[in-house]
């Protein structure tokens, strides 16, 4: 594995087309509590058991305060230049010749004007919705907080605050009248969307056109399927692979096991803007897109900032 920014910089300019598997790492700059890892407990429950359609049958209210309050965050969180640095690169090299897939469910690369053709939500949005019935086929965009009255965030409630709530007091589906809305996310347990990954599949193996290239691994572990699977895929077509991960220590393994041509250390949001220098120029002053929150300036990246992963 290669340390060299130079020779990354090469290839990158070489390349025709792109795939950027992203994950928590992305957003970790726009202060997101992500409730993963051994410490990931909310208000004394683990919250990846809050993260079940079990869970939601079981304990609706319970369920609904913990996306509340994930959804509140998000919403007053602002896209870092990580974000901004993928948005740049799907506008200058437009699908097919680039493609995001996220598992983020944020928002956050939405409001940086990532151009939807060019980026697929892995896990879904914590900002749609859907009925829980099965046979009921409602869903919607909804970015209103609270969604329901009873689920306002009260962001000094103690961490035993947790509310017992009746159902009454949770969304409902207006189309079937019986069922409670959930947030359109995947959980454990349940099946990625079938037309989304056939999709995904179609653009690494593209009839008429040149295979991918170079893959990125932003900010994820590599360890969650389908996403971890892509980097090897584009490996087998002849591509290259380039890992951006906070901390390498916990990662030199798992790049090793992907292949990896380049591993480098490092925040994304400080670390994606200058590897992609080359193509999107520098991000010195791009904002939100009209419609979406304030506008936020996003400061120019010094490499000095920049630490790259030993061999």
């Amino acid at each position: 594995m290669s340390k060299d920014l130079a020779s990354f910089h090469d290839y990158l300019l070489k390349s025709k087309r792109i795939l950027a598997v992203c994950g928590a790492g992305l957003s970790a700059s726009s202060g997101l509590p992500t409730f993963r890892g051994a410490g990931g407990m909310w208000r004394q429950h683990n919250a990846m058991e809050l993260s079940t359609p079990e869970a939601f049958r079981n304990h609706p209210g319970l369920v609904w305060q913990f996306y509340s309050l994930r959804r509140h965050f998000a919403l007053k969180a602002a896209p870092n230049a990580a974000h901004y640095a993928l948005a740049q690169l799907a506008r200058i090299r437009p699908y097919p010749q680039f493609l995001t897939l996220s598992q983020n469910v944020d928002g956050l690369s939405d409001h940086a004007g990532h151009p939807a053709k060019s980026i697929e939500y892995l896990h879904g949005s914590l900002f749609r919705v859907r009925c829980m019935r099965s046979w009921c086929r409602y869903e919607r965009d909804d970015t209103s907080d609270p969604i329901a009255p009873a689920l306002e965030v009260d962001e000094e409630e103690p961490e035993d605050g947790w509310r017992r709530l009746e159902i009454d007091e949770l969304p409902k589906c207006p189309q079937c009248k019986t069922g409670l809305l959930r947030p359109a996310v995947v959980w454990f347990g349940e099946n990625l969307d079938s037309q989304m990954l056939k999709r995904i599949d179609q653009y690494l193996v593209r009839p008429g056109q040149d295979p991918v290239d170079l893959c990125l691994v932003i900010g994820t572990s590599g360890t969650v399927y389908p996403a971890a699977g892509y980097a090897s895929k584009v490996k087998a077509q002849g591509g290259k692979v380039a890992v951006l991960d906070i901390d390498c220590s916990v990662r030199h393994e798992q790049a090793k096991d992907e292949n990896a041509d380049w591993l480098f250390e490092g925040d994304a949001a400080k670390l994606l803007p200058e590897m992609l220098e080359p193509i999107i120029g520098s991000l010195t002053a791009l904002s939100r897109p009209p419609g979406k929150a304030n506008g936020q300036v996003v400061g120019s990246v010094d490499i000095s900032d920049i630490r790259l992963c030993p061999e």
